[in-house]
């Protein structure tokens, strides 16, 4: 039996002057499928509760240290935080912006965990490996 998560996903993404907002929009979906993105101010913003669909392309680009990295980096209490690549995502794929945010902005993701614990939920979403396969916890 799954655990129940209980999670709240906010997701910003910039909209420049040259963007197509629905391209934009289109890049939030690839990445969090459930998304319903708004235009706010310049900014796409959407709320989910699932990051399923994140998580089945961590699995099938093989990218789930460096997924774990880069959330764990950010985990505050039971919050954890991360930034994405927009050209990546126009694309269909993951690409953890560190450092600067390109040119175009990045798409903010901000996960608040209700319960069980973030990292709980980290592992769900992004396992540990071992030899570069997930390794289930055999209780979950």
């Amino acid at each position: 039996m799954s655990a129940v998560y209980s999670v709240d996903i906010r997701i910003e993404a910039p909209v420049n002057d040259t963007e197509v907002t629905d391209r934009v929009a289109d890049a939030v979906r690839n990445l969090f499928p459930e998304a319903d993105p708004t235009h706010q101010q310049g900014t796409l913003v959407a709320e989910v509760h699932t990051m399923d669909g994140f998580s089945e392309l961590l699995h099938r680009r093989e990218i789930l240290d460096t997924a774990r990295s880069v959330f764990f980096d950010n985990l505050e209490e039971d919050t954890f935080a991360f930034d994405v690549k927009k050209q990546a995502a126009f694309e269909g794929r993951i690409n953890f912006a560190v450092g600067d945010p390109s040119e175009l902005g990045d798409i903010h993701v901000n996960v608040t965990v209700h319960e069980p614990t973030a990292e709980e939920y980290i592992d769900y979403v992004a396992p540990p490996t071992e030899d570069g396969q997930p390794v289930y916890d055999e209780e979950t």
